[in-house]
């Protein structure tokens, strides 16, 4: 692994994560599809099905990131938003030559490929800026985590005020501002995400730091709809308007209070090096031991291998005391590679659950215009922004609910996963009573308990490290693309189009556009939440190895595998 300049000191890692706030809120623009969907649908011509199925590009795209996450144990954070940047010029760059219409008749499988190129920077971005601040707060991974996919799930809520405020309801417009506007950004503030030397001790005001962003982070999303809201129902003078997206600006540089606090009233509180945020990586599970303690005898050897599967020859072939080191096996709560990861039971009963849940819900995220427009609501910003609001809810809340259960009961962050899905159940089938009043309840339902499938994210950090966390995350996450291929594309896409079709208009309207898809949706999720419950019975005994003192154990004491 490359070897970078780690930043020491107490502050910058709460620069950086105030500078993660900004690259995860331009991470998000996976989430504007909607706003632009219309416009691929009526400019270019385009059925339904298509269009989900660009819808699918985009996951696809947003969740490829086992390259990234390879990278981010190769290459410093810069270099990986770099990469992101420009593959966000690239590929939104394409979609608005077409969109522009300044380049006429691109094949649909180009727009394909520009999208998924384009959606694929937000795995650069995440990565980047979520591997580095959970190495910078490896005692603080479950606020942490929330806190940026949070602000990942409120930015299709930033977008749509940009969108409506700024943009003037224009997908060119829009497009315009994803291929230059989002890389100017990330390249602004890439220095500043970078390792830091964290401390050993818990920060006493640390706590209090975490509050104070969930705090501003929540202000900033209930700013955010409410000024959604008062754009779309009243007409605003255009100087107001500015304005309006001018306090937006300053609430996401809220973030910055906490290390401008740090500089100007030094804490005296004491703390020792962790080592830096790269080397936790290498410490947290280090599982070299040496086949032959410095005494000979066998009762000496019998501790060290005890419930190994290491025999008696392979310990014979060290020669000399302490020449061969062996590496045993990493058990949960020590650091997996993937490939190691692969084989247990937990890994992928923690993506199928991952999958079913995410699935699931992208399936509504992907078509919420259309849906919006089946239950006949014909403007449906307020609708996006709701479920952009919710879903950062969901995310924000996950990580702090989970974290006080973890540390106080124990309890596995699989089984809030799972009472989300349970929830989920029931939200397809409010939708599939296709209610005027209850789209509004069921769209922001599936949006917090589709925020609550991102305690995935510290789940497998702390089952399988940080070590090798980036490309183990991210193999993770590939569930969300694959679930919106199927539910979405060949599910959700094909029934909208055959109803259409029985209408003979290439928009559907009425029930029955959605109805059978929600259905199914329910029983996707029921299986999610028997999965979830399973696999929180099985590690259950893992986090109250890694949670005995009340905090996470950097090295915990193996459990078994």
């Amino acid at each position: 692994m490359t070897k970078l300049t780690e930043k020491s000191g107490s502050r910058p890692p709460w620069v950086g994560l105030a500078a993660a706030a900004w690259v995860q809120t331009s991470a998000g623009s996976g989430s504007t599809f909607p706003l632009y969907s219309s416009a691929l649908k009526s400019v270019l011509g385009f059925s339904q099905q298509q269009v989900t199925i660009l819808g699918v590009a985009c996951d696809l795209g947003e969740n490829m990131g086992l390259l990234p996450g390879y990278a981010s144990n190769k290459f410093p954070p810069w270099s990986m938003l770099l990469i992101g940047a420009s593959s966000c010029f690239l590929g939104f760059g394409v979609l608005w030559l077409s969109v522009s219409q300044i380049v006429h008749g691109l094949p649909f499988w180009l727009l394909f490929i520009a999208l998924a190129i384009a959606t694929n920077s937000n795995s650069w971005f995440g990565t980047a800026s979520l591997v580095t601040n959970m190495r910078n707060f490896p005692l603080s991974r479950g606020p942490v985590a929330g806190l940026l996919k949070g602000y990942i799930g409120i930015s299709g809520c930033a977008f749509t005020v940009l969108f409506s405020m700024v943009l003037h309801h224009s997908a060119t417009n829009l497009l315009l501002f994803l291929t230059i506007g989002i890389p100017v950004i990330c390249l602004t503030v890439m220095y500043f995400i970078r390792p830091c030397i964290p401390a050993t001790g818990e920060d006493p005001s640390e706590p209090m730091y975490f509050a104070f962003l969930l705090a501003t982070s929540i202000v900033f999303a209930a700013y955010l709809v409410v000024t959604t809201v008062l754009s779309e129902v009243f007409i605003l003078p255009s100087i107001l308007k500015y304005v309006l997206v001018a306090i937006m600006v300053l609430l996401l540089l809220a973030p910055l209070a906490v290390p401008i606090k740090m500089t100007l009233f030094r804490s005296n509180a004491k703390s020792s090096p962790l080592g830096s945020s790269d080397n936790i990586a290498k410490e947290e599970g280090s599982h070299e031991e040496p086949l032959l303690t410095p005494s000979t005898s066998a009762s000496n050897l019998g501790p060290i291998f005890e419930g190994d599967d290491e025999s008696d020859m392979e310990i014979l072939l060290a020669q000399g005391e302490g020449a061969v080191k062996k590496k045993r096996k990493p058990r949960r709560g020590e650091d997996f590679k993937l490939d190691q990861a692969f084989v247990k039971a937990d890994f992928w009963l923690l993506w199928f659950v991952y999958f079913l849940g995410m699935g699931s819900g992208v399936t509504v995220s992907n078509n919420l215009a259309q849906i919006g427009l089946a239950f006949g609501i014909k403007d449906t910003t307020i609708l996006l922004c709701l479920f952009s609001f919710f879903n950062f809810i969901g995310r924000l809340a996950s990580g702090a609910i989970s974290e006080h259960f973890v540390k106080s009961r124990t309890l596995p962050r699989t089984l809030w996963m799972g009472a989300a899905q349970l929830v989920m159940v029931f939200t397809f089938l409010l939708f599939a009573t296709a209610s005027d009043l209850t789209i509004y309840v069921a769209t922001a339902l599936i949006g917090v308990a589709m925020g609550f499938q991102f305690l995935s994210i510290a789940t497998i950090s702390e089952l399988f490290g940080l070590r090798h966390f980036g490309i183990n995350f991210n193999f993770i996450l590939l569930g969300n693309p694959l679930g919106a291929t199927i539910f979405s594309a060949f599910l959700a896409g094909h029934i909208y189009d055959k109803e259409a079709e029985k209408q003979g208009n290439m928009t559907c309207l009425g029930p029955d556009c959605f109805r059978v898809t929600f259905l199914v949706l329910a029983g996707v999720c029921g299986l999610g939440t028997l999965l979830s419950v399973i696999l929180t019975v099985r590690i259950r005994p893992v986090y109250q190895a890694l949670y005995a003192s009340g905090s996470f154990r950097l090295q915990p004491q193996s459990t078994g595998h």
